[in-house]
């Protein structure tokens, strides 16, 4: 795989956007099913560095994810 499509992979696993189907249950990421164990594991390292970016910003301290499950739960 190039470098080029792994580093387009990689950013759309980490995004923070979650397709959900008719039923409102959360999809697989496509990203994430097209990528190697190696690129998996990329992924989520660049993902714990992106929330926690996010919560650094936030005025509560919240990451993206955090607000949506707070979301879903209110």
């Amino acid at each position: 795989m190039k470098s080029v499509d792994r580093d387009a992979l990689v950013s759309a696993a980490t995004s923070a956007h979650r397709r959900r189907d008719l039923d409102g249950n959360l999809v697989t990421d496509a990203a994430w099913l097209d990528l190697d164990s190696a690129g998996r594991a990329e992924a989520f390292e660049v993902t714990v560095l992106l929330r926690a970016l996010e919560s650094a910003v936030d005025p509560e301290g919240l990451s993206s994810t955090a607000r949506a499950i707070l979301a879903r739960l209110r």
